[in-house]
């Protein structure tokens, strides 16, 4: 018996990508599965380097600096039955021409969310010992604080206020388990029965806020969702507390963000801000409390094979009739990231 012929794919994306999301190993398993070449990366549809395997292609394999898909990428790929995502968020790749067209659509936005996930853990137990500020004292003065000046610090009991059981925010509480800390969650399609399987307390958004030591941010960048923290709700959340924030900006008012940071009352742990990358004069990048960091929470370096992973488990799927493992529901993106 023949072989059977493998389905035709192009990457779509930045051209830097496709060897840091398929390492060697990853590669020679992917190109089993598909045919691909490694050497071809489109970075604009319109390009006639790509146009005849575009025509061709079945697969769209793609992440971040792939151009949009509208109805004229989708004309010159007639052929075209699956976009792969080997990133997180794809409300900005696909039009509805995709839905249309009955495009299969496949995210690694769960691969995505552990190294956030991780991130956030990390800040979290380390802003329970007050780390951030500890370390700019000790900077100033290198002697060791006396127990009394460490008498509030600790992460036992410490209260922890989740916002949003996104990918990301989901797989935080699961990691959040295992402390002796206080969990609460806000998030409107997270009934209370369901946050207690998820391992927190679910509280309206305010109430969470004025009952939190540390606040995290997990909700997706969408209009329900702009400027949620408003100064009003900022003002909300205790004297010395912590905000982190490792969604999006656009959450936040900067102004009052930048009002409470400067003037000491809570601390935070940024690694998304608005506008980003902040201003080279702004105020945040030099307070002693307030912990920058470059976007890098979610996938970096060897993180990044984990999300290529995700996008080589789907073509034996699609081959067999399968819908994608790693499916992204058309009625999900209006409130997901």
């Amino acid at each position: 018996m023949a072989p059977a012929q493998l389905l035709a794919a192009l990457f779509a994306m930045n051209p830097e990508h496709p060897h840091a999301l398929f390492p060697p190993r990853l590669m020679r398993r992917l190109q089993g599965l598909v045919q691909i070449d490694a050497s071809l990366v489109a970075r604009d549809f319109g390009d006639p380097a790509v146009a005849g395997v575009l025509a061709e292609a079945e697969i769209l394999v793609t992440s971040w600096g792939c151009p949009g898909i509208d109805a004229s990428v989708l004309e010159a790929a007639p052929r075209l039955r699956a976009v792969l995502h080997a990133a997180g968020s794809v409300r900005t790749l696909v039009g509805e021409a995709c839905w249309e067209r009955g495009l299969q659509l496949s995210s690694a936005v769960q691969a995505n969310a552990l190294p956030v996930a991780e991130y956030t853990l990390s800040a979290i137990l380390l802003a329970g010992k007050d780390v951030f500020a500890l370390r700019e004292r000790y900077r100033a003065e290198p002697a060791y604080p006396s127990v009394a000046n460490l008498a509030g610090l600790g992460n036992l009991g410490r209260r922890v206020g989740v916002i949003g059981a996104s990918q990301a925010g989901r797989q935080l509480l699961e990691l959040l388990r295992p402390f002796d800390l206080a969990v609460t969650l806000h998030d409107p399609y997270v009934d209370e029965a369901q946050a207690a399987e998820l391992g927190a307390v679910s509280l309206p958004l305010d109430e969470l806020l004025c009952g939190s030591d540390i606040v995290s941010l997990h909700a997706p960048d969408i209009p329900e969702t702009y400027r949620m923290l408003d100064r009003g709700r900022l003002a909300r959340i205790p004297d010395g507390g912590m905000l982190i924030n490792t969604s999006r900006g656009a959450l936040i008012d900067p102004v009052a963000l930048t009002d409470e940071l400067v003037s000491g009352r809570l601390g935070a742990v940024l690694d998304v801000t608005e506008p980003e990358p902040l201003p080279v004069d702004s105020p945040l990048r030099s307070l002693p409390n307030v912990f920058l960091t470059p976007h890098i929470a979610g996938s970096v370096g060897n993180e990044l094979e984990r999300m290529g992973r995700t996008v080589v488990e789907e073509p034996e799927r699609l081959a067999a009739g399968l819908p994608p493992a790693h499916a992204v529901p058309r009625a999900d993106l209006a409130r997901v990231a």
